[in-house]
């Protein structure tokens, strides 16, 4: 099946005890050592970091794509593992999926229970990681998780004990991992790959957003006010909030700030439907709806599109690009409706 390398962050899969809680402190060979191997795979490790991934930043997040791409650089390399903590796990795999190009995989998994569990998911979700690295081809980005493949994009953490932790709410997965192999069900569609960001520059600060009721613009403008390039408001039903964040949205927008639109409903579409602060006029006010993108996953949409750009239109385009999104219908003079 040829070479695999797998690319340890840390996280459940590589935990033990500190005395008062758990925390990621294995190398990757430690955690490599718990799986079965599958037969004509061979294995490289190497260790990029070792920590619980609700720690993970920007700059951890770019050294682990800069550290896949180099990785691909080997052509005798047949696909990647990443293991990673599950709490960020949706956010990364997505980061690496939008610069992803190459057909050989990159499959990231990890665990709900500790290294040294007697009864632990970690060796099971590494064995069934490395096979579907080492056999599949133009899947893009992939998690695997309790037997179950999934695509990067719209995958979630959707339990937060459970070994089958992960799932797209908006969508099936992609193939299993059983006694015969991988078993595809679906090859997923997927955009055109982002260029890799630069290697140096500032990082960009983007915010998440939540819409409820009672809620007012003081948290979107804080956003804005501590210099947010991006920001994600996660709003309710199908992308609504009211009129007064409209007009922050539409304020921000118009200052260069490139703001996306999710949902705090757990599965389907954001549309634009509703106005008197609906995401009908979200979208009039400059907003681009992610889809069925949740907040995470949105927001990292946004981080790659300021990454990839610096005037605001072109980061406009670079979102809608990493949404897959066609660009905004024009009036008959050509102007944007979005914006108009």
């Amino acid at each position: 099946m040829g070479q695999v390398v797998v690319i340890s962050t840390g996280g459940t899969i590589a935990s033990r005890w500190q005395g008062s809680g758990f925390a990621a402190d294995a190398r990757g060979g430690d955690v490599l050592a718990t799986a079965a191997v599958p037969d004509g795979v061979t294995v490289r490790v190497v260790d990029l970091m070792s920590v619980n991934s609700a720690r993970l930043t920007t700059a951890d997040q770019l050294a682990l794509l800069r550290t896949v791409h180099e990785v691909l650089a080997d052509p005798d390399v047949a696909g990647i593992v990443v293991t990673h903590g599950t709490d960020t796990l949706e956010e990364s795999a997505f980061f690496v999926d939008l610069h992803h190009g190459d057909p050989r995989p990159v499959v990231f998994t990890g665990a709900q229970l500790p290294l040294e569990d007697p009864n632990g998911d970690g060796p099971r979700n590494l064995h069934d990681a490395l096979l579907t690295a080492a056999s599949v081809r133009d899947l893009g980005v992939l998690v695997v998780f309790d037997g179950q493949v999934h695509a990067a994009r719209g995958t979630i953490k959707v339990q937060t004990l459970a070994a089958d932790a992960f799932a797209d709410p908006s969508g099936s997965r992609v193939a299993d991992v059983g006694p015969s192999g991988v078993v595809i069900h679906r090859r997923p569609e997927r955009p055109e790959p982002l260029p890799l960001p630069a290697a140096d520059g500032p990082l960009p600060r983007v915010d998440v957003v939540m819409h409820h009721c009672d809620a007012d613009t003081l948290l979107f403008d804080a956003a804005v006010g501590a210099g947010a390039q991006g920001v994600v408001l996660v709003a309710t039903g199908a992308g609504n909030a009211t009129p007064e964040i409209a007009a922050a949205v539409a304020g921000a927008a118009s200052r260069g700030v490139l703001v996306a639109v999710t949902t705090r409903v757990p599965s389907g579409s954001v549309a634009e439907i509703y106005t008197h602060g609906g995401a009908v006029d979200l979208v009039a006010g400059g907003a681009v709806l992610t889809g069925t993108l949740r907040a995470g996953q949105a927001r990292i949409a946004v981080l790659a599109a300021t990454l990839a750009a610096t005037d605001p239109a072109a980061r406009a385009e670079a979102l809608r690009r990493a949404l897959g999104a066609p660009a905004p219908a024009a009036d008959a003079h050509g102007a944007s409706l979005a914006n108009a």
